[in-house]
């Protein structure tokens, strides 16, 4: 299984449970882990042929910037079915880390891994 990753992609968004978090806009950040055969791209030296994590990172950036969800939870099941959906991906693993919402945590959120089939 070959990976394409994006690692630190940090995205402003409106997300929360609370009124003051409804009121403002928060950074969250994503680390994600995509399967793709990397053979025919390898072969053609051709962005046709690969996983674009540029239009992967793009997609994902416009989505999260214009939700409104209340739980990361339904953020990163909106994410990941977004990348099966509408790329060559097989199987994701996300990692949705809504920063220092914690006192004396580096951070929080929730980790998720999906596949098709």
């Amino acid at each position: 299984m070959d990976i394409i990753f994006i690692q630190g992609l940090k995205i402003d968004t409106v997300i929360g449970i609370y009124d003051w978090e409804r009121k403002i806009r928060q950074n969250i950040v994503l680390d994600i882990e995509m399967s793709t055969d990397i053979r025919a791209a390898s072969k053609t030296d051709h962005i046709d042929q690969a996983l674009d994590y540029k239009a992967v990172s793009k997609r994902l950036i416009d989505f999260v910037q214009n939700s409104e969800y209340q739980l990361v939870e339904t953020l990163a099941e909106k994410i990941t079915q977004i990348v099966l959906q509408e790329f060559k991906v097989t199987w994701i693993k996300l990692i949705l880390n809504k920063g220092e919402v914690l006192t004396g945590a580096q951070g929080a959120g929730v980790i998720i891994e999906r596949s098709n089939g």
